[in-house]
Formats: C-alpha cells, structure tokens, sequence
C-alpha cells in the first residue's frame, strides 16, 4: 500500500483546522483564522512526521497530547479561558481518534472510551450557558498600534456616548495601557489625567456599576474600530482594572448599532 506524505499533511491540516473551528465554536468565541490556521499547520507537518520509520514513536499518546498541547496554545494563546479551550480541543481530538480507531478495529471498549471522552468534553465546554453569551472579535488602531481583542456583548450595557447616544466600548486596563501607553494609576486617577493634557484627544465619561458608586472613566474616539463585522469610528472608555477574572474577554460592547 502506497502512502503519500503530502496527502496525509494535508488530511491532518483539515482535520485539525475543523476540529479548532468546533473547539471554538462550542466554547462561544470569535473564530481566530490565522492562529487556528497555524495551529492546524502544525499538526499537519506532525502527522506526516511520524509516517517516517525512524520517528513512529513521535505517534504515542504522550507526544500526540504534548502537540495537541502546542496547537492548542497558538490557535487559543496563554490564558485560563484558553487552557479550558484547548482541553475541550484535546478531549475532542482524543475522542475523535478513539472512535476511528474502534471503527476500524471493531473494538467496543475503544468506542466506549471515545464516548466517555465526549461525555467529558461536554461536561467541561458547557459547564456554563453559553447560549446566553456572545463573544465578538474586536481590533482597535490607535497610531502605529493595533490590538486585537475579544469582546463580552452585554445587551445590558446602558453606558452610551453622550453626544452621539451610540454604545461605548469598554476595554480592560491591560488593553488600554498597550493601547494608548497610559498608566494604571493614571486610569485611576482620571481627573489628575485629563488636567495634565496627557493625551490629546482624552475625555471623561461618567459611569455606574451595580453595587458600586458613580465615577469617571478617560475616554477617547478612536477612528479604527472593528467589533464583529462592524467596522467605524467609536468611542472607547478604558476601564481601571480588569474585566474578567479568567482573561475570557477583554472588552464590554453594547447592542452595535
């Protein structure tokens, strides 16, 4: 039997990028094309790799889990949310080859196996609700920088600009600092900020949280702004601190209108 090295690449580049997607998709998040299209890449060369004689013991478990670890980082980076997506990732790949494998082999314990695997997979990729949550890719320019994000739709985010009435888009202070260069206790301290002229361009927006009294956070319009398919001018204020304890999302958008 004729195997062909570039064929096999190419099946397991597919097969790997579909699997991504899922993950993604499953998990509730924005579809990061060109890391998952990385991701997948390396999976590819690794599957045609291990057809060589002398490299076949790169096929055990314990090197399939420490690529599918690797894969898992560049499709979904280095975060908490991103170490739970890439166990679903890993559980979804796992269950996927145990259930060819009981297939071909007609073994009921290898089948067995692979559905206990998607058992798991599902207990820990809807472990929340994620019907209720919509997560919206976001990219903002501000001078030489562009920053990628990911952003919460929170349909109650009554926080809207007060010239123009359109939603605000809150961006966490880890966002706004790479963004803009401010610092942390300049965020904090937005008044002592906007007095200093710092930033041309600076203003502030008033705002109130549940469980927390009104305050003022620095603002500015910034000309490039992508939130999902929207693409626009928009205003966005930079929150003090962070947005999500696990890193899930970085930024809060409204309704997109």
């Amino acid at each position: 039997m004729t195997v062909y090295l570039d064929l096999v690449c190419i099946i397991n580049f597919i097969v790997d990028f579909l699997l991504l997607l899922g993950t993604s998709r499953l998990c509730g998040y924005p579809l990061g094309w060109k890391r998952i299209s990385l991701a997948a890449a390396l999976g590819g060369i690794y599957g045609g790799i291990c057809l060589f004689p002398r490299l076949y013991f790169l096929g055990n478990l314990i090197w399939r889990v420490i690529v599918l670890g690797l894969m898992s980082m560049i499709a979904f980076g280095i975060s908490i949310s991103a170490v739970r997506r890439g166990m679903v990732f890993v559980l979804l790949s796992m269950a996927l080859g145990g259930i060819s494998v009981g297939i071909g082999n007609g073994s009921i314990l290898s089948l067995i196996a692979a559905l206990g695997g998607v058992c798991i997979l599902c207990l820990s990729g809807f472990r929340h609700s994620l019907g209720s949550v919509t997560y919206l890719p976001v990219e903002l320019s501000y001078g030489d920088c562009r920053l990628h994000l990911i952003a919460l739709q929170d349909t109650g985010n009554a926080l809207k600009d007060p010239i123009t009435g359109k939603s605000i888009l809150i961006v966490s202070a880890d966002a706004a600092q790479k963004l803009t260069g401010l610092t942390l206790q300049q965020l904090r301290s937005p008044v002592d900020a906007i007095s200093k002229a710092i930033l041309p361009g600076l203003r502030l927006v008033p705002y109130k949280a549940i469980g927390q009294s009104a305050g003022l956070l620095l603002a500015m319009r910034l000309q490039n702004v992508k939130i999902g398919k929207w693409q626009g001018s928009s205003l966005v204020a930079f929150a003090p601190d962070g947005l999500s304890r696990e890193d899930a999302y970085q930024a809060l958008t409204g309704v997109i209108l």
